[in-house]
């Protein structure tokens, strides 16, 4: 994904969002203002909206489920940009991330929380859907973080109440869904005692 930008209603910098522009012109990028995010599509700026209460609630609650399992903090990560490759590079902003020990000491003292396409890729990366962005979080990203080889990918849709994982098998995803109180069972974190309910409930 791509940098975090602020969120404007001047007319000259909405216009500016759908200029085609490169990844190195999206990292100088800055509007002045710091109450929003973008990520960069195929050269366009695509403006995130607002998190609803639920999502919030769901990145929140992963957040903390991943702690209390054992993975340390410092591998956990909300909103940080992820480098990605479709027809060029772009960048997205998972909701959650769970970084590799050897990622997380790349990232060490980093001014920007960004994956660069140089770097290993994250180990597991938590997408909550919003509205209008089904396609982006079912489509784009599935192909374009499965070229980046992270091994889970897990989709949260609180809407169509399921969660979906996708792992990693030699360049594509292998698809998982689970409802209601099936147990989320992830290949990378092993058997969890978490149901589909429990993370779309937040």
């Amino acid at each position: 994904m791509t940098v975090a930008i602020a969120k404007t209603t001047s007319p000259e910098i909405q216009q500016e969002s759908f200029k085609k522009m490169t990844f190195e012109e999206f990292l100088e990028f800055d509007d002045g203002l710091d109450n929003s995010f973008y990520e960069l599509e195929n050269g366009e700026l695509i403006r995130m909206p607002l998190e609803s209460e639920i999502n919030r609630r769901i990145a929140s609650f992963l957040f903390a489920y991943f702690l209390q399992s054992g993975i340390p903090s410092y591998r956990l990560s909300m909103k940080t940009e992820v480098a990605v490759h479709s027809q060029r590079v772009g960048v997205r902003i998972p909701d959650l991330v769970v970084f590799s020990e050897d990622l997380a000491v790349a990232m060490q003292g980093a001014t920007r929380s960004l994956v660069l396409m140089d770097m290993l890729p994250p180990e597991l990366v938590v997408e909550v859907v919003s509205p209008t962005q089904e396609s982006r979080d079912y489509r784009y990203k599935r192909s374009e973080y499965a070229a980046r080889g992270i091994l889970e990918y897990w989709i949260v849709d609180a809407i169509a109440q399921k969660v979906t994982l996708l792992q990693w098998v030699e360049g594509f995803y292998d698809e998982f869904v689970f409802t209601g109180d099936m147990v989320i069972n992830s290949p990378l974190l092993g058997s969890l005692e978490l149901t589909a309910a429990q993370v779309l409930q937040g």
